[in-house]
């Protein structure tokens, strides 16, 4: 990454492909330092340098990752089911000087309409990722 500082948002972890309440916010940010995601807690789940992130964004916005020889699935919002981000989340959104959780995506009227601009962001995280020196597809 260059002069970037770098990027944070709320995303949504896909734990369970079938189980909507398993979808979980997190706290995905990039930074040229590396790439870390902390859940509703604040606790690091993960933390790796891009150069070793493969993956690959699916037709439908999941943006598959894989680290460590694990797979993570991230999508741009969670199911009626999923809770909702956590304060100490949003908190540190902000205080990262990236405003609210879902950030306004410059989408396709049918994904605005539909998703919530979800796939846009997931598009967004792909580049940025890709830009950063991911292996992505």
């Amino acid at each position: 990454m260059s002069a970037d500082t770098g990027h944070a948002a709320i995303v949504h972890w896909r734990r369970s492909i079938w189980n909507g309440a398993r979808c979980e916010p997190v706290l995905l940010t990039l930074r040229p330092d590396g790439l870390q995601m902390q859940d509703r807690s604040l606790h690091t789940v993960l933390r790796a340098h891009p150069h070793t992130v493969t993956g690959r964004l699916t037709r439908l916005g999941t943006l598959l990752l894989t680290i460590d020889g694990r797979r993570y699935a991230f999508v741009g919002r969670g199911a009626s089911l999923s809770p909702a981000p956590s304060p100490e989340q949003q908190r540190a959104l902000a205080d990262a000087g990236h405003g609210s959780p879902l950030p306004a995506a410059a989408g396709g009227a049918v994904d605005q309409l539909f998703n919530g601009g979800a796939g846009a962001r997931m598009r967004d995280w792909h580049a940025r990722l890709a830009a950063a020196g991911a292996r992505l597809t």
